[in-house]
């Protein structure tokens, strides 16, 4: 399986390393290693990841790492991977 990482997942991959590799260059390449060492792993277990919380559509997925969300869709032999969400609570939340 093939996998197609979208322009809007990388500028925003590349915008939040820069953002860690301010305070930490280290910190930033790791992440970034073990970002993709994820990724890479997808095609063994692409269908085991959650249904996107965002799409309501079987075949878009959710992969969790390390409080953020990438968002790849399956089709017939690839894996695109077009998000890159971090965790932020609602705002409307009064919690």
């Amino acid at each position: 399986m093939k996998i197609n990482l979208r322009e809007s997942f990388q500028s925003r991959l590349l915008r939040q390393l820069e953002y860690i590799s301010k305070d930490n260059p280290s910190a930033a390449r790791k992440f970034k290693n073990d970002l993709l060492s994820a990724i890479n792993s997808l095609p063994q277990r692409a269908w085991t990841c959650r249904k996107s919380i965002y799409f309501d559509d079987e075949q878009i997925r959710d992969l969790v790492f390390k409080g953020y969300t990438i968002v790849f869709s399956i089709t017939d032999n690839t894996i695109d991977v077009f998000g890159f969400v971090k965790y932020q609570r609602n705002l409307t939340d009064d919690t």
